[in-house]
């Protein structure tokens, strides 16, 4: 048998749109992530090996994908990984693919997704913490979605913010990186987006500082004791997430503010497939004042759907 392989890019081919696309096509479906199935984690010499399956009536797969904390220094990929996708029905392998590409392009999708549902047409002011592969992937997806007004981009490294700014401002937006203390974390107090795409464990800003209104996205945690988002903000936020079973498993970011004592799991006010059905969620948060927080760990549905949709889309 000859597999295909599909590389990165077959998988950059289907595009932010493409991608979002398919994951709402799959929620619209009928798929419930609450019933998917959990994510793996294996601890190995490198960091940290995950295996996430997931299946349709139509398609079956697993993404193993390794996590190396050492590897940016060495010059390669903190990500690694890759994605076989099978034939539901008889199992036979149909297509393998990167899986290091797939999740450059599927996280950010899910985070357009939930910014599809949670934010108006125009952004006056985005925020973006990180200046790595998930940063520009946001950024590409996000200026799929939305119109964008003025970039801010906050990084630990002012050359990188630098850099990701001017790849901004090559798309003809207005872009500058973060000033002064905390490298421009305080840039929040005017954003209507706020974006977090970093390896931090510990929170990137003052979460009261966020206006009311705003929405912010956090995707670069998955593990209970890390955050990139305060209790304060959190505490004032109506809270959307992929799954509330993933979240209450991996999610620091609520996780800790639960363990605090400001935050219980009966205030998470809806997942993702409510949000993009509207199933008991859009009237609740179109009522509410303070800001919308998006908490995304990544799940083994969304790789799945948007493989498929490479698969498909790859096709002769």
């Amino acid at each position: 048998m000859n597999l295909p392989l599909l590389g990165a890019d077959d998988i950059e081919a289907l595009g932010p749109t493409g991608a979002v696309d398919a994951l709402e096509s799959a929620l619209r479906g009928g798929l419930d992530p609450e019933t998917a199935p959990a994510r793996h984690h294996v601890t190995v010499p490198g960091g940290e090996l995950l295996i996430m399956p997931a299946t349709t009536r139509q398609v079956t797969g697993v993404k193993i994908a390794g996590v190396a904390p050492d590897n940016p220094a060495r010059g390669l990929p903190r990500i690694t990984g890759s994605y076989l996708l099978l034939d539901a029905a008889t199992l036979l392998p149909l297509a393998l693919l990167d899986g290091a590409a797939l999740t450059t392009l599927r996280t950010p999708a899910v985070s357009a997704l939930a910014i599809r549902h949670l934010t108006g047409p125009v952004l006056r002011h985005l925020v973006l913490f990180g200046t790595g592969p998930q940063a520009y992937g946001h950024l590409a997806a996000v200026l799929a979605e939305r119109q964008v007004e003025r970039i801010t981009v906050v990084g630990r490294n002012p050359h990188r913010a630098e850099a990701l700014a001017g790849h901004a401002r090559r798309t003809g937006v207005d872009a500058r990186a973060g000033q002064g203390q905390g490298h421009g974390a305080g840039e929040v107090a005017t954003a209507d987006l706020v974006l977090c795409c970093t390896t931090s464990a510990t929170p990137l800003f003052d979460g009261s500082l966020v206006p009311d209104g705003a929405t912010v996205v956090a995707v670069g945690s998955h593990t209970p004791g890390a955050r990139e988002v305060d209790t304060a903000l959190v505490a004032r936020s109506a809270v959307v997430v992929e799954s509330r079973a993933a979240a209450l498993a991996e999610a620091g970011d609520l996780l800790i503010p639960l363990a605090e004592g400001a935050f219980g799991a009966e205030d998470i006010d809806g997942n993702l497939a409510e949000l993009v059905t509207g199933r008991d969620l859009r009237g609740k948060l179109s009522g509410f004042e303070g800001p919308r927080f998006f908490k995304s760990v990544g799940m083994g549905w969304e790789d799945l759907a948007v493989a498929a949709a490479v698969h498909r889309n790859s096709a002769p």
